[in-house]
């Protein structure tokens, strides 16, 4: 059915054949750059936040994972009601942009304390990071969910959607990626004072004030940048007096669509690939493959010319091939590929360490294939924004907040569920704590490539057979576009 209670649609279907007030080139650019922030926050908490708390500050690396977890446990029952309150907030700004503005100061504020910690006990530091970690993500969510929800609202095109979304992918990728090659590259280098860099205190807490003001920057200009198309947004209807019951049977109703519970399986199956391969990276880079400081700077560094290629290749796989074929033919590849040079390794068909071919190789190949997958994941969250439509039909409810506060979610998961995986494969090879790379057993070695690579493949693999159960393509969201528009005319 269709609502009407809830305002005409800005468009209706006429962006697909050119719509004079579809947003411009800037606008997609703010948009996209928006994202920067949870670039920032997911690679210190993917890379850094279990290295600074159990090395460095000396909290118990038990401790930071549980803090991580329990922060996760909460993320599940506050990100669906932070999107189902933005569906419906109302504000003479519109439902979305008073969330963004609110959040600035806060997200930013929480993330540069996270990273200057006072000197307590153990008791104390572990409710003080379990205290922020818990704040930032729910002021992340506060911000990255009615952002994130624009989308389905700023063009109703198929393949448009996917060249505002892979800018929002580029931008995290290399939002997030440009700290840690700060990081790497310049904070947690050997000093005078320590020789080891990486214990370097005050760099954690350089990075805390670079990371802190990048987010404010990222979140200001994206609001400012989208401000312009407010009044083109939806408003909610009338003010409902509604019982938490009725409130948790609408988000329930909304979210039992079979094409999204398909999407947010496969999105926790790749955030747990990307979060076992974020947690163990360096372990990899450094142990397995014995890479040295600077070609391990270089290999971070990379990840750029990976994000761009990405932003070349994935619009026109999607104007071609359609989001699910783009999805499925660029995972099929680039997932057989990632875990190859591992694989030949274990086979001993590959250069041995410190040959002066092995890096180009591997770092060649993983360039390449981080490519096609950020073009997969950009692909693949574009799928959601074409499920509000086909949501609305079906519940006459508009309801983006609430479809993206799942990919919100999804993408937290990279940190909890992807590091408890990562971690508890080194605990079952029993790699040794503050060994020097070149000095750990061979077997071990040789298992922790046996069992990262099989991981991988199986999570990659169970994400791809639930997109390609995916049934929404472009001609059914134009067919949803045309239903909404004809059930409006008749309405109106």
């Amino acid at each position: 059915m269709t609502d009407t209670t809830q305002g005409a649609p800005h468009t209706g279907s006429s962006q697909d054949a050119g719509d004079v007030n579809a947003p411009s080139f800037w606008t997609k650019v703010t948009f996209g750059f928006g994202s920067v922030a949870f670039g920032v926050k997911d690679n210190g908490f993917s890379y850094f936040l279990l290295l600074f708390y159990g090395t460095v500050v000396g909290l118990e690396p038990g401790l930071v994972g549980l803090a991580i977890l329990i922060a996760l446990v909460l993320d599940a029952i506050s990100d669906p009601l932070v999107g189902y309150w933005s569906d419906n907030f109302r504000s003479r700004w519109g439902r979305r942009h008073p969330f963004m503005y609110a959040s600035a100061l806060p997200v930013s504020l929480s993330f540069f304390l996270l990273w200057n910690p006072p000197d307590w006990s153990q008791g104390a530091l572990f409710a003080y990071l379990l205290c922020l970690s818990i704040l930032i993500r729910t002021f992340i969510t506060f911000y990255e969910t009615p952002s994130y929800a624009l989308l389905p609202e700023l063009t109703t095109s198929y393949e448009e959607r996917t060249s505002f979304q892979i800018f929002r992918t580029f931008f995290a990728w290399v939002g997030g990626n440009s700290l840690t090659v700060l990081m790497f590259g310049v904070l947690l280098v050997p000093t005078a004072q320590y020789a080891d860099g990486i214990l370097n205190r005050e760099a954690y807490a350089t990075f805390g004030i670079v990371g802190s003001c990048l987010m404010f920057l990222s979140i200001m200009v994206s609001s400012i940048g989208t401000h312009n198309r407010i009044p083109t947004l939806r408003q909610p209807g009338p003010p409902e007096r509604k019982t938490v019951r009725r409130v948790f049977a609408e988000i329930f109703e909304t979210l039992r669509d079979r094409n999204f519970l398909m999407l947010f399986w496969a999105f926790v199956m790749g955030s747990m690939a990307t979060g076992v391969a974020a947690s163990l990276a360096f372990i990899m880079l450094s142990y397995f493959w014995e890479f040295t400081e600077f070609q391990r700077f270089l290999w971070t560094a990379l990840v750029m010319v990976s994000a761009f290629g990405a932003l070349l290749i994935a619009p026109r796989l999607v104007r071609r091939f359609g989001k699910r074929n783009t999805v499925v033919g660029l995972g099929v590849v680039a997932f057989s590929v990632a875990p190859m040079p591992v694989i030949l390794r274990l086979f001993d068909l590959m250069p041995e360490n410190g040959d002066p071919l092995l890096f180009p190789l591997v770092a060649i190949i993983n360039t390449v294939d981080l490519a096609m997958i950020i073009a997969l994941q950009g692909t693949m969250y574009s799928m959601i924004a074409d499920l509000v439509e086909s949501g609305e039909l079906r519940t006459g409810r508009r309801s983006e907040g609430l479809y993206y506060s799942a990919v919100t979610f999804t993408r937290k998961t990279t940190v909890g569920l992807g590091a408890f995986a990562g971690g508890t494969m080194l605990s079952l090879i029993q790699f040794p704590d503050g060994a020097a790379p070149g000095t750990v057993n061979d077997d071990v070695i040789w298992w922790l490539g046996a069992l990262y690579a099989p991981t991988l493949l199986t999570l990659w693999a169970t994400m791809l057979f639930a997109v390609s159960r995916f049934g929404l393509d472009r001609e059914g969201h134009q067919a949803n576009l045309r239903a909404l528009a004809e059930g409006n005319r008749a309405q109106g």
